[in-house]
């Protein structure tokens, strides 16, 4: 099928490679087209081969998967990448953000979790486990939340926007929602990445939720996975 996702794997644990390979190989929507052992592999593979999304392991001998993934999408931009990982660890989901990565799973997740995420990621959406969300908020546990009226130097309409925002709604939904033009909120959320400094609606909803502008309470549309739109 010519609109087939076409996947690469890289992980250095040969049971898993190959299995999560023959499960994405039972998927019509979906192509593996190539395994990695390590990150130098798949980062020679992903710039010969035709890739939509990189799925990569953290811990991997040579080129670990967080440096992998900054190369690959600074030569391939346009390929997404998720980070599937045993590891539910502050530190390593932050460094995956800054490396270009749309999404931060773990390896118990459910395949149909995954499969979504494919799909979240290559529609240009992220998407990270909720445990991940909550594991980055308790890494500042010294930050002081500020009170509602200093929120980050966003206006009201852009804090509910922010939320919206994370409760997975697209700009469409968002516009529908408010009665507003769906350029209005493209401006909004513009003027959102400009004040806090981000590039991405995954990194301004992380970064409100870690200086509490923003809680889990509110974050409530998806279970146990969130898309960040």
């Amino acid at each position: 099928m010519a609109d087939k996702i076409k996947v690469l794997i890289a992980d250095d644990h040969p049971v898993f490679r190959e299995g999560l390979k023959r499960l994405l190989d039972t998927r019509q929507d979906l192509q593996c087209v190539a395994c990695a052992s390590d990150g130098e592999e798949a980062l020679r593979l992903a710039s010969e081969l035709e890739i939509d999304v990189a799925i990569l392991d953290v811990a991997m001998p040579g080129l670990d998967g967080l440096e992998a993934a900054k190369q690959i999408k600074l030569n391939k931009p346009n390929t997404s990448v998720i980070i599937l990982s045993a590891y539910d660890y502050a530190p390593y989901i932050s460094l995956a953000l800054s490396a270009g990565a749309s999404g931060y799973l773990l390896k118990d997740s459910d395949f149909r979790d995954i499969v979504s995420a494919i799909h979240f990621v290559h529609s240009g959406k992220a998407v990270f486990d909720m445990k991940t969300v909550r594991n980055i908020t308790s890494y500042f546990p010294d930050h002081k939340t500020e009170p509602v009226t200093e929120r980050c130097r966003l206006s009201k309409r852009e804090l509910e926007i922010l939320t919206l925002v994370a409760n997975g709604l697209s700009n469409k939904s968002i516009a529908q929602h408010l009665g507003i033009g769906r350029r209005t909120v493209d401006g909004y959320i513009t003027r959102m990445f400009g004040k806090l400094d981000v590039k991405s609606r995954t990194q301004a909803v992380l970064h409100a939720l870690i200086a509490g502008w923003l809680t889990l309470a509110e974050i409530k549309r998806y279970g146990s996975h969130k898309n960040y739109s």
